[in-house]
């Protein structure tokens, strides 16, 4: 099925709204007064016993890359002419949320690795975005060339 532009599936149609709920979603998970993994943590002990390679450490930095890849997704298709603000934008934002959890949330753990975690994934949020445009841009050159 076709979409048409400005359709509520077309990620540059909303891009704010779906950004705003997101930042929703973050701030509830960012902010939550205890460790959000809390009821997970009997299943990671046991992915982490019986799985050599696999840590805590690792998990949660993998979480907090894949936590951060809709920010920067959704602010590159927000901010298509300023796009060099995505990284700046996202740092000072997970510079936020670590100090807030550092100096207000008692039960919480503030570090520099979920800084670069959540950097590192606005990243791919960004670039991912970059691959979709190309995507779609040579999907419509194909679609304007006559076939020969």
């Amino acid at each position: 099925m076709k979409q048409k532009s400005g359709s509520s599936l077309d990620p540059y149609s909303r891009p704010r709204t779906w950004l705003t709920l997101y930042v929703v979603a973050l701030s509830l998970i960012a902010f939550w007064p205890r460790h959000v993994d809390e009821a997970l943590s009997p299943w990671i002990r046991r992915v982490v016993k019986y799985v050599p390679l696999v840590t805590y450490d690792r998990i949660e930095f993998a979480a907090n890359v894949g936590l951060f890849v809709p920010f920067g997704l959704l602010l590159a298709f927000m901010l298509v002419q300023h796009r060099y603000l995505v990284l700046p934008i996202a740092f000072i934002a997970t510079v936020t949320i670590e100090s807030v959890q550092e100096v207000l949330l008692d039960n919480r753990t503030s570090s520099m690795r979920d800084i670069i975690a959540n950097t590192a994934g606005a990243c791919i949020g960004l670039v991912l975005a970059v691959v979709i445009e190309t995507a779609q841009q040579r999907a419509k050159q194909r679609r304007a060339t006559p076939d020969q």
